[in-house]
C-alpha cells in the first residue's frame, strides 16, 4: 500500500474511533453539565464501564436514599447442636442461611470480639442442613485446638481432621471427614509447593496441594484479616480454594486501610465488586489475566484498558479525595456494599444478650531514668540524622524497611535499653551467648535439652521432676506437654548453636548485674498492687517483642510471680496445654503472650487484667488482645492498662491509633451519615489509603 493509501486508511480508522467514542463523549458532557465540574478519572472510567457493561449502571441504587435495614429475624438451631444459642446467635444463623441462598453464597460475620463465638455460630450453620462433606476451616495455629474442642463438644457425631504437622492425609481421605481444619501457614505452604515447587536435591518438584484438590462444601476463614493483603501467598492460597459457600469471620475486617477489605470481598467472589472490567469491550474476569503482560488473555486489550471495579468505585476516590466530593460518595458505596455482605453487631447493641461486665482502659505514663533518657536521645539523634540523609538523597522510599527498622529500635529502647544494646545484630554485644535455664532463668552450668527443645540446668530440672508425685506425669514447665528429657545426657556446650538458638536475650546478659527498666518496673508495681489486693487475680501481659517477654519473665519470677508463656514456636497441642495450665492453676497469675502468637482466637476469661507493654501501630490488634478476656464467660470487671513512656515515640503512636480507630469505626458503623461525621478533618489521607509499611501487619 502506497503512502496515500496509508493516510486514507488512517483517516478512516480515526473517523471510526471518533464515531464509536461519540456516545461516551455525549454522556461525559451531560455529566459535567449536571455536576458543574470536570469529571474525575474514576468517573471517566465509570462512564466507559457502564457503557460497555450495562449491568453496572444500577449497582449502587440511590446513594441519597440511604440504607434500609430489615428487622432482625431469629432461627432455631438444629437439635443436634448440644447448646442453646443466644438471641444474637440465632439472628446470625438466619442471616447466614439467607446469605447462602442469595448471590453472595456466603459473607462476612464481623461482630465485635465481645459478641463472640464465631465457632459456635458456624457449627450451628454446619448442622442446619443434611450433612454434606467436607467443610474446611482455616484459622491461626493458636485457634485450631479451640475449634476442634468446640466441634467435638457441641456437634453431635461430627468427625474432625486437624491437617497440621506430621502425617497429613491425602485428598481422598480428607473427604471422609465432616470438617477439616488447617492453619494459614500450612495452607500457604501447600499452595506454594503446588505453584512454585520446592527443591529436592538438584531438581525442582511441584506437589499438588490436597487442600486445593478437594471441592469443599464450605470454606470458613477464621480471623479472616489474615488475608488482608491481596498480594500475599496466604491470600492467593485462600482465593484458589474451590467451594460452594465461603465465609469470612473477623471482629476486625478493617484494621489500617479501606483497601484491606478488598481481599475479603475477592475471597467471597463478590460480583461485580471483586471483578476486573475492560473499558473498551464486555470483557470481565475475577482474575488479572495477562499471560504476555501486554494483552488480555480474553479480549486482547492492554492492561491500561482494564480496571478493578473495587479500586475504581471505592478505593481510588477515597484515597484521592478523603471525605470530600467523590470520596464521600465512594464511602457511601462502601457502606452499601458492606450492608449486602456483612453482619456486624457491637457489644453496645447486644448488651442485654451478652451481659458483659464493664471494661476500663487506662494509660499509665512513666518517665525515663536519667541513664535511659541519655541512651534514648542518643538513638533518637542517630535516627533523625539517618532519616534526614534519606530525605536529602531522595531515597526515602527505597529505604522504607531501614526507616521502619530505625523506628522499631526507638520503640524497643522505650521498653528496655537491652533490646537494642543486646540484640543479636547490635555492635555492643561482645560476649558469646550462654545457656540459660528456662526454670530459674539463670546461667545453666550443666545444661540439658528436653524433647520439646527447652533447655534446663540439670539440677533444676531434676529437682522439678522429683517434686512431682509418683503417680503424676511430669509436664514441661515451659509448654506444659508431657516432659521427655534424659537426665543422664551429656551437657550442652555453649558452642552448640543449634541447641542454643532459642535462648534469646537472657543468654547475652550478665544476669548477676542486670538492671531493670522504667517500663518493667511499671509492670511490676501494677502486678504487686494487684497481688496485695487479691492474690488470685490473673493477668495477661502482651508485647510484640519476644525479647521483652524474656526480660519480663525474668523480672517477674524474681518478684515471686508464677508465670507461663505462649510462644510462637509451640505446636497446637503445646499451646493448648499452656492455656489449660494457666486457666486451671490458681497459683499461676501471669500469662505472658506475644501479640503475634496469641493476640487472637483465645478465650482466657479466668483473667480480668490486661497489660500492654508496648503500643502497636494498629489499634485493632490491641483491641483483639483485650478481647481475650472481655467476652462471654467473663463475670468480673475488666481492666486494661497501657504502659507508655513519656517523651518517646510511644506518644506519637497513640496519636496515630486515634486516627486509625476513627477511620475503622466510621467505615463499619451502622449509620453511614453518622459514620461520616465521626471522621474529623485531622484524619489525613494516610489513614485511608497510603501504606505505613510493615507496621500495619
Amino acid at each position: 500500500m502506497d503512502l496515500a493509501g496509508l493516510r486514507k486508511k488512517r483517516a478512516e480508522d480515526n473517523k471510526r474511533r471518533k464515531e464509536a467514542a461519540e456516545p461516551l463523549m455525549k454522556i461525559k458532557r451531560e455529566m459535567m453539565k449536571k455536576l458543574k465540574r470536570k469529571l474525575t478519572w474514576a468517573e471517566i472510567n465509570s462512564v466507559a464501564l457502564n457503557y460497555h457493561h450495562p449491568e453496572l449502571q444500577n449497582v449502587w441504587g440511590d446513594l441519597k436514599a440511604g440504607i434500609s435495614r430489615a428487622a432482625p429475624t431469629t432461627m432455631e438451631a438444629h437439635p443436634s447442636l448440644k447448646l442453646t444459642l443466644l438471641p444474637f446467635q440465632k439472628e446470625s444463623l438466619f442471616w447466614m442461611k439467607q446469605q447462602e441462598a442469595g448471590p453472595w453464597k456466603g459473607g462476612m460475620l464481623a461482630d465485635e470480639s465481645e459478641c463472640p463465638w464465631y465457632d459456635i455460630q458456624t457449627i450451628a450453620l454446619l448442622l442446619s442442613e443434611p450433612r454434606r462433606k467436607p467443610s474446611l476451616v482455616v484459622a491461626p495455629v493458636v485457634a485450631l485446638m479451640q475449634w476442634k474442642h468446640e466441634i467435638e463438644k457441641n456437634a453431635e457425631g461430627f468427625t474432625v481432621c486437624l491437617w497440621h504437622g506430621q502425617g497429613r492425609l491425602k485428598a481422598d481421605d480428607l473427604k471422609k471427614f465432616d470438617v477439616v481444619m488447617v492453619s494459614y501457614g500450612t495452607l500457604e505452604a501447600a499452595f506454594r509447593k503446588q505453584q512454585k515447587g520446592f527443591k529436592r536435591g538438584d531438581a525442582m518438584i511441584k506437589e499438588k496441594s490436597p487442600m486445593h484438590a478437594v471441592k469443599w462444601h464450605r470454606v470458613v476463614l477464621d480471623e479472616a484479616h489474615n488475608i488482608k493483603e491481596r498480594s500475599t501467598n496466604a491470600a492467593k492460597a485462600a482465593f484458589a480454594l474451590d467451594s460452594s459457600y465461603r465465609w469470612c469471620l473477623s471482629g476486625t475486617p478493617l484494621q489500617n486501610r479501606v483497601g484491606e477489605l478488598y481481599s475479603l470481598v475477592r475471597f467471597l467472589g463478590g460480583d461485580p465488586f471483586a471483578f476486573y472490567y475492560c473499558k473498551r469491550c464486555p470483557c470481565k474476569s475475577l482474575h488479572w489475566q495477562f499471560g504476555n503482560k501486554r494483552n488480555c488473555d480474553d479480549c486482547g486489550h492492554s492492561p491500561m484498558q482494564h480496571t478493578c471495579y473495587w479500586n475504581n468505585e471505592i478505593l481510588t476516590p477515597i484515597q484521592k479525595y478523603g471525605m470530600q466530593g467523590p470520596g464521600s460518595d465512594a464511602f457511601k458505596k462502601l457502606k452499601i456494599l458492606l450492608d449486602r455482605c456483612m453482619l456486624r453487631r457491637t457489644k453496645i447493641e447486644r448488651a442485654d444478650d451478652l451481659g458483659l461486665p464493664p471494661r476500663t482502659i487506662t494509660v499509665r505514663r512513666g518517665y525515663f531514668s536519667p541513664e535511659e533518657r541519655e541512651l534514648y536521645m542518643s538513638l533518637f539523634s542517630e535516627t533523625r540524622r539517618q532519616f534526614s540523609t534519606y530525605i536529602a538523597e531522595g531515597t526515602i522510599l527505597n529505604n522504607y524497611s531501614n526507616v521502619f527498622s530505625l523506628i522499631t529500635r526507638m520503640r524497643q529502647m522505650a521498653c528496655h535499653p537491652d533490646l537494642v544494646l543486646r540484640s543479636k545484630t547490635s555492635k555492643y554485644v561482645q560476649t558469646e551467648e550462654e545457656a540459660v535455664c528456662r526454670l530459674c532463668h539463670d546461667t545453666a552450668e550443666d545444661a540439658i535439652v528436653s524433647k520439646c527443645n527447652h533447655l534446663f540446668d540439670r539440677e533444676c530440672i531434676t529437682q522439678y521432676m522429683l517434686g512431682h508425685e509418683e503417680t503424676a506425669v511430669p509436664v514441661c514447665p515451659v509448654c506444659h506437654i508431657e516432659l521427655t528429657i534424659d537426665l543422664q545426657a551429656e551437657a550442652v556446650e555453649s558452642g552448640e548453636e543449634k541447641k542454643l538458638k532459642k535462648q534469646g536475650i537472657l543468654g547475652r546478659l550478665d544476669l548477676s548485674n542486670w538492671r531493670s527498666s522504667t517500663k518493667l518496673e511499671m509492670l511490676v508495681d501494677e502486678l504487686c498492687e494487684l497481688r496485695d489486693k487479691d492474690c488470685n487475680i490473673k493477668s495477661l501481659v502482651f508485647s510484640q517483642f519476644v525479647s521483652m517477654l524474656d526480660l519480663a519473665a525474668f523480672r517477674l519470677q524474681r518478684a515471686g510471680f508464677n508465670i507461663c508463656r505462649l510462644e510462637g514456636g509451640m505446636t497446637p497441642q503445646a499451646r493448648d496445654a499452656t492455656i489449660q495450665h494457666f486457666m486451671k492453676n490458681p497459683q499461676v497469675t501471669v500469662f505472658l503472650i506475644s501479640l503475634k502468637a496469641g493476640g487472637v482466637a483465645l478465650n482466657l476469661t479466668e483473667a480480668s487484667q490486661v497489660f500492654l507493654l508496648d503500643s502497636w501501630w494498629n489499634p485493632s490488634v490491641e483491641y483483639q488482645s483485650m478481647d481475650r478476656i472481655h467476652r462471654l464467660g467473663q463475670h468480673r470487671p475488666v481492666q486494661v492498662t497501657k504502659l507508655v513512656v513519656e517523651d518517646s515515640i510511644e506518644a506519637k503512636i497513640l496519636q496515630l491509633q486515634d486516627k486509625k480507630l476513627a477511620m475503622t469505626q466510621a467505615a463499619l458503623a451502622t449509620d453511614p451519615d453518622s459514620a461520616l461525621g465521626k471522621l474529623t478533618e485531622e484524619v489525613d489521607l494516610d489513614s485511608f489509603g497510603h501504606h505505613h509499611g510493615k507496621a500495619e501487619n
